[in-house]
């Protein structure tokens, strides 16, 4: 039985292993940031040095991605079984694993498989630390999941100031760098002692957790894993929905519920949600790079900066949460971060800092209060329901949201090209490629040390507006989530309001 109840309820007082579990979550979460921020700023050096095209850099984003909902989705079924510890010591394994092989790496395959790894350690942190601090705060989640999660942010932003004051400096080192907060959090690991999650004190079966995800909700976590499983493995398409078939078929059989509707719509808002974050922080280095230029200043300062503003007012989450409602915030925030997004699209000069600044604003509370929306709605779902919304998050933008962007960049750019200078883009673009969104011709980075600085030129204003028009694209992804949560609250607002649900706790638990 689970028991409605008001967010902002009183919480106990945390003893010292708490305190030292939280931040040890925390400052793990800052590693997972290292390993993304590193990428986007090294990304554009591998194009040139790998010759690389968007779509291909946007493929590398992607999988740094996706396999963090396949290790997070996994854990989350076994992790009550085998110990949050153990989980955190594979995570570990992962981060010191991905530097190596990244640092190593000689081409386009060495460079995925090393971001494959590091994704799967981030997945497996996220699987843990979600869980573990909602069960230490269980009348409070949406706050503490933010402050918790203001840790991506800080991360950005630490790991971004390093690897731009790092400067020229080659990119091996700059990768290294995701071995300081993972050498911290290593440390702090064994002094720590995880709770029981709070489904597992309730008594709640794991029948039932399975059961409050339900068929749709694994139906889109599935679909989402196999199609970019059967993208790099290039498996047809019948064998797709067949292995899809089998998986979901498999689980119909065991749970026999449909799972709550509300939480396979968030499951749908999700997608959009996550794009809009992430998928545009993956390419925000690169879409800015012709307007900071401008200005003299490295695009990369572009994502330090908003990131700087999100961590910021994580850690004073509380307030906007109490005052708003987590729905009400974050229907605030999607039309702030649409309102930002399309401003960064038509912006010029140093105009393009206050753009930045509504997109910083706007995106700060996406992920973590959607987390808390699904931990404080359905705790019998346990660490399930809470990491599977994650999992739908990354591996929307893995499959989709990144590779989109880039692919976006490369139509126009060969479209535009081809317009303006039919000679220069014959000379310029490379052979025909194919991606998840179909058949494309990327513009071949060698064949562009051969042209003139006149073409480079013209070639620069393609690329530039190009990236613009990825952003103005993006832009309509926030308002999607704008009517769904607004469709949320008029439906809570029927029924007596939003009120966090808790479970009820055995005698003597």
């Amino acid at each position: 039985m689970d028991n409605p109840t008001s967010a902002g309820d009183e919480q106990p007082r945390l003893d010292s292993n708490a305190r030292r579990l939280f931040w040890a979550s925390f400052i793990a979460l800052v590693a997972t940031a290292f390993g993304f921020i590193v990428r986007t700023q090294v990304i554009n050096e591998w194009g040139v040095q790998f010759n690389l095209s968007e779509t291909q850099k946007g493929e590398i984003f992607g999988v740094g991605l996706w396999p963090f909902a396949l290790s997070i989705v996994l854990f989350s079924l076994v992790v009550d079984r085998i110990g949050y510890g153990k989980a955190m010591a594979f995570a570990l394994v992962c981060h010191l694993a991905s530097a190596v092989i990244t640092i190593l790496a000689q081409g386009y395959w060495g460079l995925y498989i090393g971001t494959f790894i590091v994704a799967l350690g981030n997945g497996t942190v996220e699987a843990v630390v979600n869980p573990v601090v909602a069960t230490m705060y269980p009348r409070d989640k949406t706050k503490w999941l933010n402050i918790l999660h203001a840790g991506w942010p800080g991360g950005l932003v630490l790991g971004g100031i390093l690897a731009l004051m790092m400067g020229g400096v080659d990119w091996h080192w700059k990768v290294g760098l995701i071995l300081l907060p993972t050498a911290v959090y290593g440390l702090m690991l064994p002094g720590c002692r995880f709770p029981v999650q709070e489904r597992v004190q309730a008594g709640v079966s794991y029948k039932a957790m399975l059961q409050e995800a339900g068929i749709l909700g694994i139906l889109i976590v599935v679909a989402l894993i196999v199609a970019e499983v059967g993208r790099v493995f290039s498996w047809p398409l019948a064998v797709q929905l067949a292995v899809g078939g089998v998986l979901v078929g498999g689980y119909t059989l065991y749970v026999r519920s449909w799972g709550r509707m509300m939480f396979f719509f968030l499951l749908l808002l999700m997608i959009p949600l996550a794009t809009t974050e992430l998928g545009t922080d993956s390419w925000i280095t690169s879409l800015m790079a012709p307007e900071m230029s401008q200005l003299g200043i490295h695009p990369g300062w572009v994502l330090v900066y908003t990131s700087l503003i999100m961590m910021i007012l994580r850690f004073f989450a509380g307030p906007f949460v109490h005052r708003l409602s987590p729905l009400g915030l974050l229907a605030v925030s999607s039309l702030v971060a649409a309102v930002g997004l399309v401003a960064l699209s038509k912006s010029t000069g140093v105009v393009i800092l206050l753009a930045a600044t509504l997109y910083g604003f706007g995106k700060t509370f996406f992920w973590p209060t959607m987390l808390g929306v699904v931990s404080e709605q359905f705790p019998r779902g346990g660490a399930l329901t809470l990491n599977a919304i994650a999992a739908v998050g990354t591996l929307s933008v893995g499959v989709v949201g990144a590779a989109f962007l880039g692919h976006v960049q490369d139509r126009v750019i060969e479209r535009e090209l081809h317009a303006q200078n039919p000679a220069l883009h014959a000379q310029v673009v490379s052979q025909e490629k194919v991606s998840v969104f179909g058949r494309y011709r990327p513009l071949d980075q060698e064949k562009l040390q051969a042209v003139s600085a006149d073409d480079l030129r013209l070639i620069g204003e393609v690329q530039s507006g190009a990236k613009k028009d990825a952003l103005m694209t993006v832009a309509i992804l926030p308002l999607i989530m704008l009517g769904g949560y607004l469709v949320l609250m008029a439906w809570f607002k029927r029924t007596g309001g939003y009120r966090a649900r808790l479970l009820d706790q055995p005698t003597g638990s």
